[in-house]
């Protein structure tokens, strides 16, 4: 039986802040809410950055969830109100998991000349929503599972290396490169959703083509502990982001950087960030060492109706498209 791929094709969108850059997202989208527990995924560059003035997003809250921050090219300066500086380079994952809530910051650095890379958001299941803040970096190794393929695995495990980042639910993100032509059959658990994110040249997954910047998504397999996913190389080779995960059936409400269960939760949040003047006393904390133009990045406004639920299965309602445009990294 023919394995059905679906193609969520990518829409430009502002990274919010006072310096927006312009990146190109696939989650969620009016076709996919989520892939697995992945929510979220912003794909931007190569940026010049001389042109583009790079990444600078101002002290912003999240709750909820887990930040991923992967690069191709650049390097990435993130400070957080658990005292956190670290800085990202390609090859490198940055993950944080702000759980009751946590604010940062992040901004390309002096020497960043291009940049380029993903974004990624996974939500938390409701039993570990509120969970301590924490935060993560990991330099997984590079490891060649085929002739003419390199990759690196910077959550969960694939080819026996495994992240040693912690995530609440099942999960995997591999970069995975491909010369010219090369095929891999990528094993991956029969229980998860697949996504194949492209960032370079263009890849054929189980017979279906997907180009730069569009995202290729299989369901979970019927039966069996693992199964087969085939890729095949275009002439120019391919460059991709493998994202998977067991299909999150819980429903929550997303809205700009907060994830809740409930619109009551989600306006919550917004309060606390907003009532708040960055003191460490508050549930959010305070962003020390930033020195952007601006202090904080204020919530938007909610809209004028209650936002509803989405779940697992179901796609965005019209209402979680005022989430998008305005969220931060």
């Amino acid at each position: 039986m023919a394995v059905r791929v679906e193609v969520v094709r990518p829409r430009e969108v502002p990274l919010g802040g006072p310096r927006a850059m312009t990146v190109r997202r696939t989650l969620p989208s009016r076709e996919r809410s989520f892939v697995g527990a992945w929510c979220f995924a912003d794909h931007y560059g190569p940026d010049d950055v001389a042109a583009t003035g790079g990444m600078d997003v101002a002290p912003h809250p999240h709750c909820g969830l887990a930040t991923v921050s992967w690069l191709f090219a650049g390097e990435v300066e993130h400070r957080d109100s658990l005292g956190t500086v670290a800085t990202v380079r390609p090859g490198e994952v940055n993950l944080m998991t702000a759980g009751r809530g946590i604010s940062h910051s992040e901004v390309s650095t002096s020497s960043t000349s291009v940049l380029h890379g993903v974004q990624l958001w996974v939500v938390l299941p409701a039993a570990s929503a509120a969970v301590e803040p924490r935060f993560e970096h990991h330099v997984p190794p590079v490891l060649e599972p085929a002739d003419g393929v390199s990759a690196q695995v910077f959550v969960g495990s694939l080819w026996e290396s495994e992240s040693p980042v912690r995530v609440e639910s099942p999960l995997l993100g591999a970069e995975v490169r491909l010369r010219p032509g090369t095929s891999l059959a990528l094993q991956v658990p029969a229980t998860f959703e697949i996504g194949v994110l492209v960032d370079t040249g263009s890849v054929t997954v189980a017979g279906r083509e997907l180009v730069a910047a569009e995202l290729g998504v299989l369901d979970p397999a019927g039966s069996g502990a693992t199964r087969d996913v085939a890729l095949t190389a275009g002439e120019d080779g391919a460059r991709v982001v493998v994202l998977g995960g067991e299909p999150f059936g819980e429903e929550i409400v997303m809205w700009w950087n907060f994830v809740g269960r409930s619109h009551d939760e989600v306006a919550a949040a917004r309060e606390a960030w907003e009532s708040g003047d960055g003191d460490v006393a508050g549930p959010f904390g305070a962003v020390e060492g930033y020195e952007g133009d601006v202090a904080r990045i204020p919530a938007p406004p909610l809209p004028g109706v209650r936002l509803r639920p989405r779940g697992g299965r179901a796609r965005p309602s019209d209402h979680q498209a005022e989430a998008e445009a305005p969220a931060c990294s």
